[in-house]
């Protein structure tokens, strides 16, 4: 298209040229036909190419002030006004459409960084919804089916009665299955959960018993307040280790300590060892795996291991802040 154009003025001078114009005329043509080159060769060629040109026109210019100045100064002169001036306005022109091609790619790839940001914070509060369901709905769910568990082999119970227990241990476990299921395809592994309601552990460690677990809770250490995150991760730390107890070990003895020392809480669940079979079938791990990456990322350390039993040990670290009259 820009050969083209330059090759169609080209042809246009040289047909006017046959029309017998006058010499005065026909050099104004010749002078408009190179200013139009020149334009389109700044507006259409690369920069170096364009310059390459204009540095041998210009020194053909120079040869010819040589000979005769006045002759060669002309030159010099229609050449600069003619071409070279046309030339750097067709260059300012693709410069300026190039920024306004850039511009405008840079504001579709910034609309389109926004919309990804905006996806994944969208991922990341499905991933934390579906962590809290874990926590707190399974959590919920295995106390129902230890509760409905042990109603189910009380001998005081009639056979109805007891049929009906059964029947909810079952939707319990199916109940838990699909909310497994679900949290499987909405979480991320490592995803800290949402802010628990507000719970002491104590009231945790009630409603437990309520449902028929033997649970004790062992407090120690000086009476120092802790941060909010810390107090929210030690709670978390006891719901995960209760739910397992719950459905792993039906029946365990389990132990709560919670031991606040300089510079940090240590929270350790311990429950026995039982011949009962669980009350719910084995899980993937998805619980403890996130609970241990909530307590990594507060620069804590956790353990869960088995031996007698099963055993979980988080240790979280925070300053040593005096607890005030309202935290008692």
């Amino acid at each position: 298209m820009r050969n083209g154009a330059a090759l169609l003025v080209i042809a246009g001078v040289c047909a006017l040229a046959g029309y017998g114009l006058d010499a005065e005329v026909w050099r104004l043509l010749l002078l408009v036909a190179l200013a139009v080159v020149g334009y389109l060769h700044g507006r259409h060629l690369p920069v170096r190419r364009g310059w390459a040109w204009l540095s041998v026109a210009a020194l053909g210019g120079v040869v010819g002030a040589v000979v005769d100045f006045w002759a060669g100064f002309s030159s010099l002169l229609c050449l600069t006004v003619f071409v070279a001036l046309p030339w750097l306005a067709g260059q300012f022109r693709r410069q300026q459409a190039e920024l306004i091609v850039a511009g405008r790619q840079r504001v579709e790839q910034m609309e389109r960084e926004q919309e990804f940001v905006a996806e994944r914070a969208r991922l990341r509060e499905r991933a934390r919804i579906a962590a809290d369901m874990h926590d707190s709905l399974g959590h919920d769910l295995a106390l129902i089916a230890l509760r409905a568990g042990s109603l189910e082999l009380a001998p005081e119970m009639t056979d109805v009665n007891q049929q009906a227990a059964a029947e909810l241990r079952a939707t319990a476990v199916a109940a838990t299955d699909r909310l497994r299921q679900t949290i499987g395809m909405l979480r991320e592994n490592g995803t800290p959960s949402v802010e628990p309601p507000d719970e002491s552990v104590e009231a945790l460690v009630d409603r437990a018993r309520s449902a028929g677990m033997a649970v004790s809770l062992l407090r120690s250490g000086e009476p120092l307040a802790v941060p909010p995150e810390v107090d929210r991760a030690a709670h978390r730390v006891v719901q995960e280790a209760l739910t397992n107890a719950a459905r792993y070990a039906p029946g365990a003895e389990v132990t709560v300590r919670v031991e606040r020392i300089p510079n940090g809480l240590n929270v350790i669940v311990r429950n026995s060892a039982v011949d009962a079979p669980p009350v719910l079938d084995g899980g993937n791990g998805s619980g403890l795996l996130a609970l241990a990456e909530r307590v990594r990322l507060l620069g804590g350390t956790f353990r869960a291991e088995p031996g007698d039993g099963f055993t979980v040990t988080a240790r979280l670290p925070c300053p040593v802040v005096p607890a005030t009259k309202e935290d008692g």
